[in-house]
């Protein structure tokens, strides 16, 4: 297995990746390796691809797109 050490860690960095591996009962070094895993094999979504999905779920639910006025009501009240 390889190694690599990184140098200038912020310290509020660190700090968050320290508190992140305590939630997760993991070594800190366990954690730098889940977050690298996680953000290289994300795949980025086409838009049209999630569009045809978002539609497809739609169409099962038989649910009608939400107009710019409903989006924004739902929103907001989110927010309240």
């Amino acid at each position: 297995m390889a190694n690599i050490t990184i140098k200038g860690i912020p310290e509020d960095l660190y700090t968050l990746l320290k508190r992140r591996a305590g939630e997760n009962r993991r070594s800190i070094n366990r954690e730098i390796l889940v977050c690298l895993e996680q953000a290289l094999s994300s795949r980025r979504m086409d838009p049209a691809e999630l569009l045809a999905r978002a539609d497809a779920v739609r169409e099962r639910v038989r649910m009608e797109p939400w107009t710019a006025d409903e989006l924004r009501r739902a929103r907001d009240a989110g927010r309240e």
